[in-house]
């Protein structure tokens, strides 16, 4: 009898200084705390390890659940490639202020200065206010040189690309990219395991002690992506009762699912977790062993060792998540 089944996790939720309240009143988080800025979905990252919500197992924690159940749990690839470390970590980001100018070292230079993997990953959005933007790469090719005397002008957004959003838009963050969530935006964010950040610019606040935010001028010099490429924007079916991919690397693939019927899904073939992050909408994620019901901000995985799932719907949207190459 296989005692896995869809997992539900506790979301942790974090106030940030530029955080909202978007995750309370459009994603349906419950919490007393006001501006939050991110609901950690799935996490196994320092101190922040999720906790199981429903079913027999409730009350176990991420990491002890991947030590037991190995590769019925992540996939024999995978437990293969990460052993006991889970490799993605995704969240819901509300943006009610910008976020800092920064970028993420990748995986050479973040295992040389911080024993950690680098971090590419992707955003999708699932609200926009009117004239809400993302930061992206630069406008134009660059230097270091030239990147360091717009920095210390006090010029940098100058040198900045600027993308308009609307809901539905999905852009790829590779490691090296510098990049900003704008304020106004909700945003869907898989990204690899990983919290190591070099914030360069910070648009000249200071918190509620009047203290600015550590930037890391330095480390990011020799992180950063100076050329530009138009590879961010990342365009996608979206047919429905059928995955539609919208990213595909090295870390994850990331598909779109719209469903208004029940459907079935073979993920025998995959050797990997999926993770559904409902972005839209309400339903049903049906097993051989139980139902779970699953709404617009709710996440659960699926583990590696299942090889149907029947997902039942009149109307939602799902991202699915998995690791398809190592």
């Amino acid at each position: 009898m296989n005692i896995l089944y869809p997992l539900k996790f506790r979301p942790i939720l974090k106030e940030k200084m530029w955080g909202g309240n978007k995750l309370k009143t459009i994603l349906n988080k419950e919490t007393h705390l006001n501006n939050i800025g991110e609901s950690w979905e799935i996490s196994t990252v320092g101190k922040d390890i999720s906790v199981v919500v429903n079913g027999n197992l409730k009350g176990a924690n991420l990491a002890d659940l991947i030590k037991e159940h190995k590769k019925n749990l992540l996939g024999n690839k995978v437990y293969n490639q990460f052993g006991d470390q889970f490799p993605l970590l995704v969240k819901f980001i509300d943006a009610k202020r910008n976020l800092s100018v920064q970028l993420h070292p990748n995986d050479e230079l973040a295992m040389k200065r911080h024993n950690s993997f680098g971090k590419t990953e992707m955003w999708y959005v699932v609200q926009a206010d009117n004239d809400s933007n993302l930061i992206v790469g630069f406008n134009k090719n660059t230097s270091k040189e030239e990147y360091k005397k717009y920095l210390e002008e006090g010029k940098i957004t100058e040198l900045l690309n600027f993308e308009n959003i609307v809901a539905g838009d999905s852009y790829f963050i590779k490691a090296g990219k510098i990049h900003a969530i704008g304020a106004g935006s909700l945003i869907a964010e898989i990204q690899q395991t990983s919290d190591v950040t070099y914030r360069v610019y910070d648009w000249d606040r200071k918190d509620s002690n009047g203290n600015t935010r550590q930037l890391h001028t330095e480390l990011a010099l020799d992180a950063l992506e100076y050329e530009i490429n138009n590879d961010f924007k990342l365009v996608f079916d979206q047919r429905k009762n059928i995955s539609n991919q919208i990213a595909h690397c090295n870390y994850f693939t990331t598909n779109f699912l719209e469903i208004n019927n029940k459907i079935v899904k073979d993920y025998s073939s995959l050797d990997s977790f999926v993770i559904i992050m409902c972005i839209e909408g309400e339903g049903e994620i049906i097993s051989d062993s139980c139902s779970n019901s699953i709404s617009i901000g709710e996440t659960m995985m699926v583990p590696a060792n299942f090889k149907e799932i029947s997902f039942k719907s009149d109307f939602m949207k799902l991202l699915e998540v998995y690791i398809d190459e190592l």
